[in-house]
């Protein structure tokens, strides 16, 4: 009878990548056999059998990963509602650029929020040189970014705070761009929040068109 010879470390390490790549490739191969499971040591004893051990080990892989997509539905969520409220605000107002300055920060939860445009006509809004909204977007209808490297220019005196800023070009012919700042990134969380970012762009456009009809 022949032993076979035993295995080194590398040769143990080469089988065990193989039997990791395999079940990587078959995630579906020890759910149809369960009773591999009361063979394997489990990743994390509890009281119970073997198979529940690695059920809870699974549940808390789950769970941790669940966790964070919640966390960035509930972070869009809030942002959405916080954005209903911005708009209601809008209606109405006399002084449209005043309520975007100091209201709009609380009631979205935010550092600063303000309206910049090209060659702006108003002192209510952020002068930029012309060209500067195409260049500072990229292109982009909504662009999130983390350090924004012209916060100063952007978010005046909050500039400091700001640790993520979300730049969104308001709809028409003029090149205006909402410019939000939060001190805290999850308040513009990187998923979910381009659909309520855009209603608020429009909103802001529509309120603004509305007012410059109005004048006599």
């Amino acid at each position: 009878m022949t032993f076979p010879a035993p295995q080194t470390e590398d040769g143990r390490e080469a089988e065990a990548a193989r039997v990791a790549a395999y079940l990587a490739a078959h995630p579906g191969f020890l759910a149809e056999r369960p009773a591999l499971y009361r063979a394997l040591h489990p990743p994390r004893r509890v009281h119970g059998e073997t198979l529940a051990d690695h059920m809870a080990a699974l549940l808390v892989a789950a769970r941790a990963e669940t966790g964070l997509v919640a966390d960035a539905a509930r972070l869009g969520l809030d942002l959405t509602i916080r954005s209903a409220t911005a708009i209601a605000a809008l209606i109405g107002a006399a002084d449209v650029l005043g309520v975007v300055a100091a209201e709009w920060p609380a009631l979205l939860g935010l550092e600063c929020a303000s309206l910049a445009a090209e060659e702006a006509p108003s002192p209510g809004l952020r002068d930029l040189p012309a060209g500067s909204v195409a260049r500072l977007t990229e292109g982009r209808e909504v662009l999130m970014r983390d350090h924004p490297p012209e916060a100063a220019i952007l978010h005046g005196e909050a500039h400091a705070l700001v640790v993520r800023d979300a730049l969104v070009r308001l709809p028409g012919a003029r090149p205006r761009l909402l410019v939000l700042g939060a001190r805290e990134a999850g308040r513009l969380p990187a998923r979910g929040a381009t659909a309520s970012l855009r209603l608020l762009a429009q909103a802001l456009a529509r309120a603004l068109d509305g007012t410059a009809r109005a004048r006599p």
